[in-house]
Parts: C-alpha cells; sequence; structure tokens
C-alpha cells in the first residue's frame, strides 16, 4: 500500500520513530554565542531601528512580544532596549552544516527545513539506541558540545506530531508524543497551532464553528474536502494524530530568492532597477552554482506602508542566462510604474526549479 492510499485509509505499514529537531533562537544565539556583550539582552537580527524587519529574536526580545518579519520600528517600540545585529549568514550556515553532520552520525534520513531545524527518521538509527528519546538526548547533547547552543526536539510517530512535540518545550527541552496520547494531544489543540494551518485557513475554520483538533474531529472526510479542497484530507487525518508522509532524506528546492530594505524610500524606476542588480546577481550566482534552471520570475514590492505586493511571469522553458532573469525581472518591474506609492523593499526570486539537488528548504538571500 503507497503512503497515499495510507492517507486515506488511515492505515499505517511501520510505525516510525520520528524526531523534529529546532535550534533554540538560532540566529540571535549564534550572536550571542560569539558576542557575550549581548548575553542575557534582547536581541534582533537584521534591519535596523529605523529601516528593515527582524530576521530573528532572542529570548529576552520575544518576552516583549519581538518577532521574525516583525518590522523594526514596531520592534523598538516594544522593547525599546533591543539590540539590533547585523546578520551573518556564513557563519549560521556553517553552524548549520556542523549540526547536519551531527545528525548524519545517528542517521541518513535527514530532511533538512531550513538552516535550523530538520526532521530525522532514527526508525533505525546507525548507534543503535533503542529509545527514540535517547537518541534526540545524544544529538542535543553533542550540538551543545559543539556550538555552544540549545535546540530543542520532539519525537514522535508522524512528522505533524513531531514537529509540534518539539515547541512544547522550547527553549532546550523535548517531547515526547507516543500513539496513545498522539489522538488526545491533538484533540485541544488550537486549529490555529497546527502545522500548515496559517490564519486565513484557520479563521475560516473558526467561521465553521472548527476551534480545536476534537472540533475537526468530529467532521466527516467529505465536509472538510468540499470546504478545504485536497487539503481537507490532510486536515481531517491529523486532527486523529494520523500522517504518514516519510521523512525525505532528499528535498527539493522549490525556489530560491533574495530582496534588500533600502535605507531610503524609492520611487523612481531607475533606481529601483539598480537595487535590482545585485538581487539578480545573486539568484543567478545560486542557479550557476547548483546546476539549477527555473521558469517562473517574481517580483515582490514592499511598500512604505508595508503592503506588499508580488507579480509573476513563467515561461514556456527554464530561463538560461542571467541577462534573460534580469530582463523579466525588469520587465516586471516596468508593469508597476508609474508605482503607487514609495518602496521600501524589493525581491527577486526564481521559481520552478529544475535540476536541483540540494537538500535544502527555499531559503531567502538577504543582501
Amino acid at each position: 500500500m503507497t503512503d497515499d492510499a495510507d492517507a486515506q485509509t488511515g492505515s499505517s505499514p511501520r510505525q516510525r520513530k520520528i524526531i523534529h529537531v529546532d535550534m533554540d533562537a538560532f540566529y540571535a544565539s549564534v550572536e550571542q554565542r560569539d558576542n557575550p556583550d549581548l548575553r542575557g539582552k534582547p536581541v534582533a537580527v537584521g534591519g535596523s531601528r529605523e529601516r528593515g524587519v527582524v530576521a530573528a529574536a532572542s529570548y529576552e526580545a520575544r518576552k516583549f512580544g519581538v518577532r521574525s518579519a516583525m518590522p523594526s520600528v514596531t520592534a523598538k517600540r516594544q522593547c525599546p532596549d533591543l539590540i539590533f545585529v547585523k546578520p551573518r549568514f556564513e557563519v549560521y550556515k556553517a553552524v548549520s552544516q556542523q549540526i547536519r553532520e551531527i545528525f548524519a552520525e545517528h542517521t541518513p534520513v535527514i530532511e533538512p527545513l531550513s538552516l535550523d531545524e530538520a526532521y530525522l527518521d532514527v526508525t533505525e538509527n546507525l548507534q543503535q539506541i533503542p529509545l527514540a528519546r535517547d537518541v534526540a538526548l545524544a544529538i542535543r547533547a553533542r550540538i551543545k558540545e559543539v556550538t555552544g547552543l540549545n535546540a530543542s526536539a520532539g519525537i514522535s510517530y508522524n512528522k505533524f506530531l513531531a514537529k509540534l512535540a518539539s515547541d512544547h518545550r522550547k527553549p532546550n527541552g523535548q517531547y515526547v508524543i507516543t500513539p496513545e496520547t498522539g489522538p488526545a494531544f491533538v484533540e485541544t489543540l488550537p486549529v490555529g497551532k497546527f502545522h500548515g494551518i496559517g490564519p486565513a485557513t484557520s479563521a475560516r475554520m473558526n467561521a465553521l464553528g472548527i476551534f480545536t483538533g476534537l472540533d475537526m474531529r468530529n467532521q466527516t472526510l467529505e465536509f472538510m474536502q468540499a470546504n478545504f479542497g485536497k487539503s481537507g484530507a490532510y486536515y481531517y487525518w491529523i486532527s486523529r494524530g494520523v500522517d504518514h508522509r516519510e521523512v525525505r532524506a532528499s528535498r527539493i528546492r522549490k525556489s530560491v530568492g533574495a530582496e534588500t530594505t533600502f535605507s531610503q524610500d524609492l520611487t523612481a524606476f531607475d533606481a529601483m532597477a539598480a537595487e535590482l542588480q545585485p538581487l539578480i546577481d545573486k539568484v543567478w550566482r545560486h542557479c550557476a552554482d547548483k546546476g539549477s534552471r527555473g521558469r517562473t520570475v517574481t517580483l515582490k514590492v514592499k511598500f512604505n506602508d508595508f503592503q506588499i505586493i508580488t507579480r509573476s511571469r513563467s515561461v514556456p522553458v527554464a530561463v538560461a542566462s542571467r541577462d534573460d532573469l534580469e530582463r523579466l525581472s525588469v520587465a516586471l518591474l516596468q508593469n508597476e510604474m508609474p508605482v503607487r506609492k514609495p518602496v521600501r523593499l524589493l525581491g527577486v526570486s526564481l521559481s520552478s526549479l529544475q535540476g536541483d539537488d540540494e537538500d535544502e528548504a527555499q531559503l531567502g538571500l538577504p543582501i
């Protein structure tokens, strides 16, 4: 029986042991590790006092409500003592590689989601450790020894519950959800806490009287599919603690992008076209390095009131050169001229990638 068939029947060919490892406030923790003056203080990586957005926040900053993707000016207003630190992505990538090597000491079945989190299938682990919780303890201890950083872990029999479990004891903790406790754990959870259910879907569910996992479990499969399309079956089964997705040892990157926030808002086409050039360079350099090509170019525009629009164009065959990427990107910008409001950020991404065997998920490339 295939996984797709299992997902429709709720049956499982075998019980897996899956760990979701999530580094605690990764970027900010690296900065606090490397700069003792930042330890114990509210730190925001990225942005500045006046411009940009927060890429990551330390736990000291999170106590004030500072979070990733928050405009810097808002973060500073909520936490007046917030310290902004310029991101060092090459350092984060190097630390991430150290962590990946520790994972590989325990299992070859690793599915990275980003630089700071991954799923591991330890049903059969290389150290022959009987219990998955002990594998997680060993991995977290080794990460601390090698990098000086804390990691949290969730352990369960499927990916959905492992992800939920890793959030349950953060920071620097771990939690196990067993087959016996899985359905009960899910039933009290607000639907907005379900991984894969965003604010819009959560609001739609609330409008239908679905507020918790138990509310969702009380719906029929037909009802969920009628109201949520293809995702309805997935929601139906995870509300029962059922998720048969395998840990994929090689995740194909769907897109690669770069963006930058300007020191001053822009309105002139020539100035914005000039700002696109280093973004195009960075995206194309990644594609050249990885031997990948994409068919869809997307322009991201954020205005000075923080409204965001995206404009895309897909072509029949993969973009073949940096010049083609530039031509398509600039044409998308030209179509928006004159801009309705001053622009504070531009981004370029290339998606529908082909020939890319990189095992990281989509990764924005900040300038």
